[in-house]
């Protein structure tokens, strides 16, 4: 049986939604979106071309139409990948000298210790995690390595696409 004090239509009271903040905006989603794929496919079609007396490598070859078929598929890849990484470099130059944005993603020494409070969070000596700001010590540390693998890929790659250019 209801309270009489009280009527059916009593409102509750508001609960406002979390407020929610964009990450990446389009242009930084459809460059992630660029850079996994032209990843993915250098990798599927550089390993058996790197190592073609491998037991899948034939057949990944003929997944994609045989050697040549591989090797061009291997080559637009590759310019994908070096024309998204020119992109990234104006469009974060943009930010950083015209908009002023800062320069969230390098390391800083807050991470270390950002860091030592996740691994004492971890072994149960905290009772939460460090608290970040946008970017997490990872993330950083990710993006580092994106960034240094894609140079020595485009290093490595120009070299092994040019050898001749290369040995001069």
């Amino acid at each position: 049986m209801s309270d009489p004090n009280t009527t059916s239509t009593q409102e509750s009271p508001t609960v406002q939604p979390d407020k929610t903040y964009t990450r990446f905006d389009l242009s930084q989603r459809v460059e992630h979106f660029i850079l996994l794929v032209s990843f993915t496919i250098l990798g599927i079609t550089g390993i058996p071309q790197k190592y073609p007396n491998q037991p899948a490598s034939d057949l990944i070859l003929r997944l994609f139409g045989g050697i040549e078929m591989a090797r061009q598929i291997h080559h637009i890849a590759a310019i994908a990948l070096m024309v998204v990484s020119v992109y990234h470099v104006i469009a974060l130059a943009y930010r950083i000298l015209v908009l002023r944005s800062p320069l969230t993603m390098l390391p800083l020494l807050d991470d270390f210790k950002h860091l030592f409070q996740d691994i004492g969070y971890y072994l149960g000596l905290r009772k939460h995690k460090g608290y970040y700001g946008r970017f997490n010590y990872a993330e950083k540390v990710e993006y580092l390595a994106v960034v240094w693998g894609t140079l020595v890929m485009a290093i490595t790659g120009f070299m092994m696409w040019n050898p001749i250019a290369t040995a001069r």
